[in-house]
């Protein structure tokens, strides 16, 4: 592999973490003064700003990387939606507390076995923001699973919207897992793990939280894909307009 294939690969890695952290975050962040219960909003709030810390480790990387002068608060807030390289789930609507939660959960499942890997990542770099942020992955799991088996083996009312959250989320859970050229390059070159080891963590703990939830994932749902390559849902465009609203009508704006 060349040098600059493999900055190239390293590049794109960087700007997919980064990207499931930031816009995952954002998300998150619309709970902020809305949640059901001030523990709940502290909660979210603090979850927001710990992946907000890790998107600006990975787009700062992604930015070193592209060499052309732009800053982790330039990919971040004055890039198209194309190039946007997160995942789909994150993307999803916040729908009701039984969404948010789910959706935090699929994601958690990943995120935790996936740094941890990644700290044995042959880019140096990489391996460094992998130790800086996996403590919190593990708080991130750690509560989002808690939460899923309260309320899924809750009450009626609080299983039912589990399940239905479950129901809507459960397809776009497997392109976090779901090779495609760009991870079977990394895994080669050792900058990533193999996505099928990833993918054997995660549904190991997946699977035995959903049981002891008392919820039922779909069967033989279509892998709903496509965020990697920067096709991206009806409402991502809206979440953009928000997030990027002050840097695109104020450009250059500094506190």
């Amino acid at each position: 592999m060349t040098t600059s294939s493999s900055q190239s690969l390293r590049f794109e890695f960087a700007l997919r973490m980064g990207d499931n952290a930031l816009i995952l975050a954002q998300r998150l962040g619309a709970w902020c003064g809305h949640a059901p219960i001030l523990e709940e909003d502290i909660a979210m709030a603090n979850v927001a700003l710990d992946l907000l810390g890790q998107t600006k480790l990975w787009l700062a990387y992604a930015a070193e990387l592209e060499g052309e002068g732009r800053t982790a608060d330039d990919l971040a807030f004055l890039r198209e939606g194309r190039a946007f390289r997160n995942a789909l789930l994150v993307e999803q609507a916040n729908g009701d507390y039984a969404d948010t939660l789910m959706r935090q959960f699929l994601f958690d499942a990943w995120h935790l076995p996936m740094l941890e890997a990644l700290q044995g990542s042959s880019d140096p770099r990489v391996a460094e923001i992998a130790q800086k942020s996996v403590k919190e992955a593990a708080y991130h799991l750690d509560r989002s699973t808690d939460l899923v088996i309260r309320l899924g083996d809750g009450s009626e009312e609080s299983r039912a919207k589990m399940q239905r959250a479950l129901d809507d989320l459960w397809a776009f859970a497997g392109e976090l897992t779901t090779p495609d050229a760009t991870d079977k390059a990394l895994a080669e070159a050792g900058i990533a793990p193999d996505l099928a080891d990833i993918a054997r963590r995660w549904s190991a703990h997946a699977e035995q939280t959903l049981a002891d939830a008392t919820l039922t994932p779909p069967k033989d749902a279509a892998v709903r894909k496509g965020g990697k390559a920067g096709l991206h849902s009806e409402g991502f465009g809206f979440l953009l307009a928000e997030m990027q609203h002050l840097q695109r009508a104020h450009p250059g704006a500094a506190w």
